[in-house]
């Protein structure tokens, strides 16, 4: 291992970072992380600090999950990698498909396709609900619908139904025939609409009237996530997600939730779809499949998509990745699935979920720099944070990084995008840690 020096010239020289400028690596160097523990993480120069980020919200179970590591280790030793294109298969991932169909039988789901990530399953989800419509008759259903300020990955497919420009401006033009409705974030809408379930109804009129001018016939998916995570921890009135599934269904599209977030406890439930009591005809998921040890993901897949494939000797998929169904990735996220269901997280998460959005709610009577408080469905919760809480202009960067600073300091490693302060901490926090955190970004708040 080269010296602390080494590392930190030659970072932002060498390396190029996701998600920011080259320029900004080298003028801003970011945290090396060097070792873990729990729910902790250290630095290069030995500073520890609790992860309220939960590395990237993909460590639901912590830094010292055994059986992951143990399950990685000995499928090391017994058979490190083999394709699971066409001729050949591998025992794990033939297992995995059988417990994930187990565990997510209760949102419809009857089978499951393996990717190395989440961008990866938001991109097989999109090509096969093209080819879903082809091989029913319905080749011109190639369009697809998603919310603003959804977030679904990088590829150009899941950079097409993004909502948020800082992920497509750079790109366009981006794939064709994708259209955006208003999402139901209730603090800043175009209906200036404030009341959740109203906020809901004027959202899927929008739908209802998006349909009706591109032509039913024309559209393939509505992609969503449950609660949007990435563009802010934006939870919709219960309403929505089954307003939603009843308009897809009337008109014949397909509904894929983006559970790349959500699935496997992350909202105090076992997947976002299980939230809002519906079941989609597919299902992206990744990240805590195998708690961020390593690169896997799954889409899983619902009646629908069974009967229209399965039997039919036209329903080649021509679509695939090296990594699909990765033994290694495949032995650890059986041994995280087992150990996720033992550890019950769901109700850990919803227990300190609910202590971390109560308490931020508190920091907002205290921080006029606080415009909203997302939350309240588990361990993911966001502060918006503004210059002014009349206007909603949102804060400046230095401000922000000024408050992400400040709580690294203080004992606790958060996340800043754009305005947003976002919270997605490993699900087995105690109600210590999670005190840590509120405690850091009070001195956060406290220093501008």
């Amino acid at each position: 291992m080269k010296d602390s020096n080494f590392l930190k010239e030659r970072n932002g020289r060498l390396m190029w970072h996701p998600m920011t400028s080259p320029q900004d690596s080298v003028e801003n160097p970011p945290k090396i992380i060097t070792e873990s523990r729990g729910v902790t993480i250290t630095d290069i120069d030995g500073h520890t600090v609790v992860d309220a980020v939960g590395g990237l919200w993909n460590v639901n179970l912590g830094y010292d999950c055994a059986p992951v590591k143990a399950a990685i280790s000995a499928q090391l030793d017994r058979l490190p990698y083999y394709s699971t294109f066409r001729g050949s298969s591998n025992d794990a991932a033939i297992e995995l498909s059988y417990e994930l169909t187990d565990f997510f039988a209760p949102d419809g789901m009857e089978r499951a396709f393996f990717t190395s990530g989440g961008s990866d399953s938001v991109e097989t989800a999109l090509r096969l609900a093209r080819q879903y419509h082809k091989l029913r008759g319905e080749p011109a259903r190639t369009k697809f619908l998603s919310l603003k300020k959804g977030y679904h990955g990088t590829h150009f497919g899941g950079a097409s139904v993004n909502g948020n420009a800082n992920f497509r401006t750079a790109y366009e033009p981006l794939m064709p025939g994708c259209f955006h409705i208003p999402a139901p974030y209730t603090y800043r809408n175009p209906f200036n609409e404030s009341d959740p379930a109203k906020l809901a109804q004027l959202c899927v009129a929008a739908l209802e009237d998006e349909i009706a001018f591109q032509g039913a016939g024309t559209i393939a998916a509505m992609i969503m996530e449950p609660i949007l995570g990435a563009g802010g921890v934006i939870p919709p009135h219960p309403t929505f997600a089954p307003m939603v599934r009843d308009i897809c269904d009337r008109h014949g599209i397909l509904l894929i939730t983006d559970e790349v977030i959500t699935a496997y406890g992350r909202t105090g439930a076992w997947s976002g779809a299980r939230l809002w009591g519906i079941q989609p005809d597919m299902m992206c998921t990744a990240k805590a499949i195998t708690n961020g040890y390593f690169p896997f993901g799954a889409l899983m897949l619902g009646p629908k998509m069974v009967e229209v494939f399965e039997d039919n000797p036209s329903a080649k998929i021509g679509h695939g990745y090296t990594y699909s169904g990765h033994p290694v990735g495949a032995a650890a996220a059986l041994a995280c699935l087992a150990e996720t269901k033992r550890l019950n997280v769901v109700g850990n998460a919803a227990a300190r979920g609910t202590q971390l959005y109560q308490g931020c709610l508190a920091l907002q009577e205290k921080y006029a720099i606080i415009g909203d408080v997302r939350g309240g469905h588990g361990l993911m919760t966001a502060i918006e944070m503004v210059s002014d809480r009349v206007t909603k202009a949102p804060i400046d960067g230095a401000t922000a990084a000024t408050i992400q600073e400040v709580a690294y300091q203080n004992g606790t490693m958060i996340r800043v995008s754009g305005a947003n302060l976002i919270l997605s901490p490993p699900l087995v926090l105690t109600e210590q840690d999670a005190s840590t955190i509120l405690a850091a970004l009070d001195a956060g708040f406290a220093a501008v």
